[in-house]
């Protein structure tokens, strides 16, 4: 069953906008969809590995620095009277540079972060969020600090033999926005039922095992941390040409609640639980603004929480794919056959 819910939802996401008019929803779905491709990114590593990265908004910011810069440029002066001058470049290329950039440091924690495991791995990882944050508050000269960075370009795609189209209106970001969600689905789902994915899903369930059978621990660790900060640093490029200014604040603790939260409601290591998390959370706070006071929203938001935890500690995602299997299985069973013992019993 979940692996058709996906499906559905891309076909249902991807007519919703011909028949909303208010914009204001429609940057709520963009928003929250923006966070579910960095709930589908963690996912990789909480729901396949079972690592929790309470640090993961690090590359989702680091990805929208980096974006932002390569398509504003800069001029910053390094140790030893070194100065670096970028004139600015194609904002896709900006999102090129946000997966690539993302992705080294993902590396890099992985490398130095998988030796050791548990509440270690979970320390090591709000740490680095935290001196990244640091470094992009006081890091004046590259990222204007407390300042933010402003103006950034509106994201462009080339077309071959029409041009250049440039992602102004909130419909064609939208569509932007799915087309990145989607692939990035497909990049997880691909990487989760190869022989690599059932390494990640042995060291998951029993570590010595795997192990023992000659699975790498630290290198299948470190490839998936690599995988999911890329994911997350793409959709940290979206974020800054959407909104088109990031300040420090985009490194703040409670983003990467958010999106624990989004893969753990929607059920974690299954493909289809961030997806739908991700449009639960992700819109809910929004559309809740324009009627409720900001106390009043997270009351409610924490009352859907809690009642879906409550009623599927699983997740969304798993409950539904129980209770389709349960009916599929009572559709199945003739009459006759629960029918028949009780004839039995009878005579």
């Amino acid at each position: 069953m979940t692996r058709y819910l996906p499906p559905f939802i891309l076909l249902v996401l991807a007519l919703l906008p011909l028949g909303l008019r208010d914009p204001y929803i429609l940057n709520a779905l963009i928003t929250g969809g923006i966070f579910a491709i960095g709930a589908i990114s963690l996912n990789l590593l909480l729901g396949f590995t079972g690592q929790l990265s309470l640090g993961h908004i690090a590359f989702f910011g680091i990805g929208a620095y980096a974006s932002a810069l390569t398509a504003l440029g800069f001029d910053v002066g390094l140790p030893f009277g070194v100065r670096i001058v970028h004139e600015g470049a194609h904002p896709f290329f900006g999102f090129l540079a946000a997966i690539i950039v993302s992705g080294i440091c993902g590396y890099v924690v992985g490398r130095l972060s998988f030796r050791v495991r548990g509440a270690y791995f979970v320390i090591v990882t709000i740490c680095f969020a935290e001196v990244v944050r640091l470094v992009a508050l006081n890091w004046i000269e590259l990222t204007q600090g407390p300042l933010a960075l402003t103006s950034i370009p509106f994201m462009k795609l080339g077309l071959p033999g029409v041009g250049e189209l440039t992602l102004r209106t909130k419909i064609q970001n939208y569509y932007l926005m799915l087309g990145v969600a989607a692939l990035a689905y497909l990049v997880v789902a691909r990487l989760v039922h190869s022989r690599f994915g059932r390494a990640m899903r042995g060291l998951k369930e029993n570590e010595q095992l795997a192990v023992s059978v000659g699975v790498n621990a630290t290198k299948t660790l470190t490839v998936a941390a690599t995988i999911s900060a890329a994911l997350a640093g793409a959709a940290g490029s979206l974020y800054a040409h959407y909104f088109r200014i990031i300040d420090p604040d985009v490194f703040l603790f409670t983003y990467t609640v958010t999106m624990v939260i989004m893969v753990v409601s929607g059920g974690k290591g299954t493909l289809a639980g961030p997806v739908i998390g991700g449009v639960i959370f992700g819109t809910l706070p929004v559309a809740l603004r324009p009627y409720m006071a900001p106390e009043a929203q997270w009351i409610v938001y924490g009352a859907v929480l809690i009642l879906i935890l409550f009623l599927m500690p699983r997740g969304i995602a798993p409950f539904l794919d129980d209770l389709f299997k349960g009916r599929l299985k009572r559709a199945k069973t003739p009459s006759s056959v629960v029918a028949k013992p009780q004839l039995e019993g009878q005579s």
